[in-house]
């Protein structure tokens, strides 16, 4: 069971003081955040793209480079890279240049993304969407195969054998498909033999346990390995000392930001009373003292599939202290306990196996 953090490096407002910090100060505590993870022992750090002002990473491959030879053994990663928007040759030299710098911890998680800035900035039509996205990841997965390309498609220049460098130190370098949840996106990971990171941002996780079994299914069918495909989760959480610290720490900001959302996307309201049941141990969030959330993570590995758990924090603009702390609780608390449950709950099932 891995276990790790993703961020989409937000500058929104603070919610006491309304103080917007820099893109610049974020990056920075970000970078701290990731070697913090690395040093408390988790195992990914993902690190989101967006475009637009209250977002700092529009490049997470250069976010991730800044933190590459200051860490060890952590894996690092997109959280996602938008592949429609984006150009998948250089997405591909971007990632290898960061897996050399790592030593061999690259990672690319490809997505759609559920914002659509990046589409008007770089040219695209948004009636391209699904279009776009089958063919750039057509390429992409070329490119990691070959060094040498001979390429033709609709929404990018050909590629006329032609070489593509760096070459990553690892071989494959790792590609995984990011979904929000549509038996479309998971049946395509599957076909393609490709790890699976689900957004389990709302509702109640055990729902998604279908479609990783769509997923495996998928993938049996094409022929692949299915023992050998994780399965990730994305969820949004916090940590503290106790129960209440947690809850109280991380609602405003949350609040904060999925209003915000919501205003632009038309959702309703977001409360305090969402929030409390998202928070209960068949809700999303993973918010609490380090037991209840092992608890939670335990219980989606048993029944949900998940091989890796990503805890998105923060969720809008919370005090940097708070996010290190949660980190560390996080990596020094939470990570043994679930590592030695699922280790040993593994190891009966293979024994009934």
């Amino acid at each position: 069971m891995e276990l790790g953090i993703s961020t989409f490096v937000e500058t929104t407002p603070d919610v006491k003081t309304g103080e917007v910090i820099s893109h610049a100060q974020r990056i920075s505590e970000v970078v701290e955040e990731i070697v913090l993870a690395d040093q408390v022992g988790l195992d990914i750090f993902g690190v989101g793209e967006h475009h637009r002002e209250d977002y700092a990473a529009s490049s997470p491959a250069v976010v991730l480079a800044a933190a590459a030879t200051q860490t060890t053994r952590i894996r690092l990663t997109s959280a996602v890279t938008v592949l429609s928007s984006a150009d998948p040759v250089r997405v591909f030299q971007d990632f290898a240049t960061l897996d050399a710098l790592s030593n061999g911890r690259a990672e690319i998680m490809a997505g759609r993304g559920s914002f659509i800035e990046s589409f008007p900035l770089f040219g695209y039509d948004l009636n391209d969407y699904d279009e776009l996205f089958d063919e750039k990841l057509e390429l992409l997965l070329k490119i990691r195969e070959n060094e040498k390309i001979t390429w033709k498609g609709q929404h990018r220049p050909a590629i006329n054998n032609l070489g593509i460098y760096p070459r990553p130190v690892q071989n494959p370098l790792p590609v995984w498909i990011g979904s929000g949840g549509t038996s479309q996106s998971v049946v395509r990971a599957g076909l393609l033999g490709l790890p699976l990171v689900l957004a389990i941002i709302g509702g109640k996780p055990l729902q998604f346990e279908p479609l990783v079994r769509l997923y495996k299914r998928a993938a049996a069918k094409a022929g692949h390995d299915v023992a050998k495909l994780p399965v990730a989760s994305h969820s949004h959480g916090f940590i503290a000392g106790n129960l209440e610290e947690a809850a109280d720490k991380f609602f405003p900001s949350t609040q904060q930001a999925m209003n915000k959302l919501g205003r632009e996307r038309g959702w309703g309201p977001y409360d305090r009373s969402s929030y409390d049941f998202a928070r209960s141990f068949e809700g999303a969030l993973y918010v609490g003292d380090p037991q209840t959330v092992a608890d939670k993570i335990i219980h989606l590995r048993k029944n949900v599939g998940i091989t890796r758990f990503m805890l998105h924090v923060p969720v809008g603009t919370m005090p940097h202290e708070e996010v290190m702390k949660a980190i560390e609780l996080f990596g020094n608390e939470v990570a043994p306990v679930v590592r030695e449950e699922v280790a040993k709950w593994e190891d009966e099932n293979e024994l009934k196996g």
